[in-house]
């Protein structure tokens, strides 16, 4: 069996990229030293990161693995880059201006404009390479993308490219186009990740341990459809698959659907409503074409050791068969572990980074993080989990979980926190509102607003807001739209729409009449009512761009 060597400098899930090489029939091998005499036999390198540039260059220079990876390179020896991977290629990065790269490419990265659009950049985009010769990366397939920072292409960087033979795939965020993909003899490496793109993805980490270059050809009537495109800055619309995990009376450990978030059945057992394992509903979404996966563990798994948690298990294995980026939320905070040690939260978020997640979802100390910017008059500390684990990880990999309650009062005056009209007057004939948000699972309410909390976290160096609404969760009845636009006035970083959805037109409604950037469902889904497919369908029919690649 093929041997693939990946270079491991602790940046982010290689577990996914593991899961992927062992899933096309090689072997994976992690590369942690760089006098590591494996390095020195290798067939084949993958240079994989994810995050904040300098820490990932600083780390790999620091552990002195750029005298080998410049050998390998002169060698000849196949060698791909994943996302800050590629980044490796380039001077710098506008992100750590004080770190340097490998030089390979002469210009610098530089962070997307967000006049226009959110940034970071997440969700799938297409790319277009320059080559028909490019390990078969497909102009009509779409690739899942996460980053802030990019390779902008200008007509000089572009010259620089043509000038030293590099082939490139373009690809284009809002109007700025960048590198999708590189290719120079030996050396080939891709900004989006492969091994979270589905079956496309998979092809091209193919190609690559194969050396081969597939070409595709596509009919008129394809080409035509294509032409069509909705485009949401360029990305397709995201559907997220949400599964509440949780042990139940006897200890199993079920995906369970609640209303305002009481998950107990209404029986003489009062067990915890069961629909389904957690691991088969992962692949079973994945295989109906869902975007992401988002596992959330509401159960805290007191009488259990941290590295035996069952969620660990649950990513490690959902990781293993399901190639769509995953997030875990639940417990992502410092903690005393059984035997009295304390954990960072840095370190709780690299065990489920190294289990196959690729985000980690923080609820309740993000709360209690924006309190603490906000005593000390705007700014961090430095301390919180959403400020240290961006720092490790970047900002795409900190997602903040709101769980907020709509407050009518009678006017601005009435509370310190921000407040809109609504069209839909309580029962009093109050207009002025705002949402409260919750901490503890929904059971203590806290006189902070969205608007406050998403501002604050997303200062602090969140990547992305999973906004849920305790008044719609489990009716059915769609997402509320004044919350969805009230917490995008709030900020830049990409807003996910929950609670509520109860069918695809649902879905369209949020995706068309706000600016969500991406829409979860799950009673729906657990529920067998509709699949992430018949939603997607739906979605295609009213002229917005899906991905309809299925696992």
């Amino acid at each position: 069996m093929s041997v693939v060597h990946i270079i491991d400098v602790e940046s982010g899930n290689l577990q996914s990229l593991i899961n992927a090489i062992e899933h096309l029939g090689f072997k994976a091998y992690l590369v942690k030293k760089s006098d590591d005499p494996e390095l020195a036999n290798a067939s084949k390198i993958i240079l994989p990161g994810v995050g904040n540039f300098g820490h990932f260059l600083d780390n790999l220079f620091s552990r002195g693995f750029e005298k080998p990876i410049r050998e390998f390179i002169a060698s000849g020896k196949p060698i791909m880059g994943v996302c800050v991977g590629l980044q490796a290629l380039f001077n710098t990065s506008e992100e750590s201006p004080q770190s340097l790269g490998f030089n390979y490419i002469n210009f610098d990265l530089s962070k997307f404009g967000a006049n226009e659009k959110p940034v970071p950049e997440i969700g799938w985009n297409s790319c277009t390479p320059d080559s028909d010769s490019f390990f078969g990366l497909d102009p009509y397939k779409r690739y899942y993308f996460v980053h802030s920072y990019a390779a902008i292409l200008t007509p000089q960087s572009e010259k620089v490219l043509i000038a030293n033979n590099w082939k490139y795939a373009k690809a284009k965020y809002g109007t700025e186009e960048f590198i999708a993909a590189v290719n120079k003899d030996n050396i080939f490496a891709t900004q989006f990740h492969p091994e979270k793109s589905g079956l496309a993805g998979l092809h091209v980490i193919e190609n690559f341990l194969k050396q081969q270059h597939p070409v595709t050809t596509y009919s008129k009537q394809q080409m035509e459809t294509l032409s069509n495109d909705y485009s949401n800055f360029g990305l397709t619309r995201r559907i997220i698959a949400c599964l509440d995990v949780r042990t139940n009376n006897r200890g199993d450990l079920v995906v369970t659907k609640g209303d305002q978030y009481d998950v107990r059945e209404k029986s003489q057992e009062n067990d915890v409503r069961n629909l389904g394992k957690p691991v088969e509903l992962a692949q079973k979404y994945y295989e109906q074409g869902a975007d992401e996966v988002t596992f959330l563990n509401i159960t805290s798994f007191r009488d259990c050791p941290l590295k035996d948690t069952p969620m660990l298990e649950v990513l490690r294995l959902a990781a293993k068969t399901v190639f769509v980026p995953l997030t875990v939320g639940g417990g992502i905070k410092d903690i005393v572990d059984v035997d009295g040690t304390k954990i960072p939260a840095l370190e709780v978020a690299s065990l489920y980074f190294r289990s196959g997640a690729d985000k980690v979802s923080i609820g309740t100390d993000s709360v209690y993080a924006a309190e603490k910017y906000y005593e000390l008059g705007g700014r961090g500390d430095g301390t919180s989990p959403i400020e240290t684990i961006s720092k490790a990880y970047g900002a795409q990999a900190v997602v903040i979980s709101v769980d907020p309650k709509r407050v009518y009062v009678d006017g601005p005056q009435d509370t310190k926190n921000k407040t809109f009209q609504s069209k839909f007057p309580n029962e009093k004939g109050q207009t002025w509102c705002w949402y409260a948000c919750t901490i503890k699972g929904g059971r203590e309410t806290k006189d902070i607003g969205v608007w406050e909390l998403t501002k604050a976290c997303e200062a602090l160096g969140a990547g992305e807001v999973l906004l849920n609404c305790i008044d719609k969760d489990g009716s059915n009845t769609g997402y509320d739209l004044e919350l969805l636009d009230h917490a995008k006035d709030a900020v830049k970083i990409p807003v996910i729409a929950s609670s509520g959805a109860g069918n695809p037109g649902h879905f369209e409604e949020a995706f068309t009449n706000t600016r969500a950037d991406a829409c979860l469902g799950a009673g729906m889904f657990h529920r067998g009512e509709y699949t992430v497919n018949d939603v997607k369908e739906h979605l295609l029919k009213k002229g917005l761009k899906v991905r309809m690649d299925r696992g």
